[in-house]
């Protein structure tokens, strides 16, 4: 089995209606439109974690908003460049992850150590926000089911 080909079982697995156009069922002249508000929602929530994770691990007078925000800029950008190069797809990761620390060493003023932490601190930050919306929206099935009345 190859990285894309698990990549999109577990994309259809988790949009149930996935189509192999990636389109999810929209208008064609609004896909375009759909992309780029999906980037930058996805921007501005890294930009959150990487801020709070900055917070936490390098302190207020050096993690700034608008250095979160130009790490996950610079950051989904050049991740993206990197994944359309024809390279193997472990030499890409690795161009990925130093990559991203590098920009947080830089930006956030950091050490390496430094740089990791505060990476490895918006994933688990990003991962319990995660649990969190998937257990509230498990409840509200739960609930939506107990106290609907079956006609």
């Amino acid at each position: 089995m190859s990285w894309p080909y698990l990549i999109r079982l577990f994309m259809q697995l988790l949009l149930i209606s996935a189509r192999p156009d990636w389109s999810w069922g929209i208008r064609e002249g609004l896909t375009l439109l759909f992309a780029i508000a999906l980037f930058l929602i996805e921007l501005v929530v890294l930009a959150v974690l990487l801020y709070l994770a900055g917070l936490v691990v390098v302190g207020r007078k050096r993690a700034l908003f608008s250095d979160a925000f130009i790490i996950a800029l610079l950051g989904t950008v050049l991740s993206t460049l990197f994944v359309i190069l024809p390279l193997p797809g472990l030499i890409t990761l690795l161009l990925i992850a130093i990559t991203w620390l590098i920009l947080i060493k830089r930006l956030f003023e950091t050490g390496w150590l430094g740089a990791i932490a505060v990476g490895i601190l918006a994933i688990i930050i990003y991962l319990a926000i995660l649990i969190l919306v998937a257990f509230v929206a498990g409840l509200l099935g739960w609930i939506i089911r107990v106290f609907t009345i079956p006609l």
